[in-house]
C-alpha cells in the first residue's frame, strides 16, 4: 500500500469534494456510453439453436422466458472439465437475488456453457445456485458468440477473442451477450463484451474498489490467483490468503 498522508477531518472533506468531481465525469461518461451502447446497430439471429435445460430441449427463443430482453452469461465450462470455471463462479455467485428485479424490468438472465448439461446441475447444486443453465454441448452457439475455440484455433496464435483483439489460449472463454425479441418473435443480438468488459458487472469487485488495497493484485502470476470456488477458502484464513504480499 502506498503511504498516506493523515490529516484533519476538514481537510479530508476537502480531498474527498475534489476526487467527487472526478468521479462525476466519470459517472457522465458512463452514462454517454450507456446511451452509445444502446444505440449500437441489431444482428438478425436466423441460426436455430437448441438447448438442453432445466426444462429439456429448449430453443433460443424458449430462454426469453416470456421476455424481450435475454442477457447471457458464457460461464466457461468445457466438455471435459469437472467444475466450472473459478471466475465465472465468482460472477455466477452474484446472480440468484439479481434475477426477479430484472424481470421486472423485462430482462431474463440466464448462463450458457459448453459442458453436457449433467455436469452444469451437478456443479450448480453443489455451488446452491438456482438460477437457469442451459448446455450448448449439441449446437454451435458457443463458436458462434466467439467464447469456445476449436483446437486449430488455438494452435495458430491468431487472435481470436474480444472482437480480433487478443488470442486465447484455452478452448473456453468468459463473456456476455445480449439479444431482443420483437413482438413478431425476431430475436437481434444486440451486444457482447469480453475480457474487462466484464468487469462492471461484478459488484464484489467494485466494493473492493472503494477499500484502501483495493483489489490488491499486484504481483501475482495474474490478477485473479487469489480467487478460489465459494467451498474452496479456508475457514477464518480466505481473506488473509488473498490480502498477502
Amino acid at each position: 500500500m502506498q503511504p498516506h498522508k493523515i490529516v484533519s477531518r476538514e481537510e479530508w472533506i476537502e480531498a474527498r469534494k475534489a476526487h467527487m468531481a472526478h468521479e462525476k465525469e466519470f459517472t457522465r461518461a458512463r452514462d454517454r456510453l450507456s446511451e452509445e451502447r444502446r444505440a449500437l446497430p441489431w444482428v438478425r439471429v436466423d441460426k436455430n439453436y437448441v438447448f438442453d435445460g432445466p426444462g429439456g430441449k429448449q430453443t433460443l427463443a424458449d430462454l426469453f422466458k416470456g421476455r424481450s430482453q435475454l442477457v447471457v452469461q458464457h460461464f466457461m465450462f468445457a466438455p471435459d472439465w469437472n467444475e466450472g470455471c473459478k471466475s465465472c463462479s465468482f460472477w455466477a455467485d452474484q446472480f440468484d437475488h439479481m434475477i426477479p428485479h430484472l424481470a421486472a424490468r423485462d430482462t431474463t438472465l440466464i448462463a450458457i456453457s459448453h459442458a453436457p448439461l449433467q455436469k452444469l446441475d451437478a456443479f450448480k447444486a453443489r455451488m446452491g445456485w438456482t438460477f437457469n443453465w442451459f448446455s450448448s454441448a449439441d449446437n454451435d452457439f458457443n463458436y458462434d458468440y466467439a467464447v469456445s475455440f476449436r483446437p486449430d484455433e488455438i494452435k495458430s496464435g491468431v487472435k481470436v477473442y474480444n472482437f480480433g483483439t487478443s488470442n486465447f489460449g484455452v478452448e473456453e472463454a468468459p463473456g456476455i451477450s445480449v439479444f431482443y425479441r420483437d413482438e413478431a418473435g425476431t430475436i437481434f443480438h444486440t451486444y457482447s463484451c469480453f475480457a474487462r468488459g466484464l468487469d462492471m458487472m461484478n459488484a464484489a469487485y467494485h466494493y473492493l474498489d472503494l477499500t484502501p488495497l483495493g483489489r490488491h493484485e499486484e504481483g501475482l502470476p495474474y490478477p485473479m490467483a487469489w480467487l478460489r470456488l465459494r467451498d474452496r477458502y479456508e475457514p477464518a484464513a480466505g481473506t488473509a490468503a488473498c490480502c498477502q504480499t
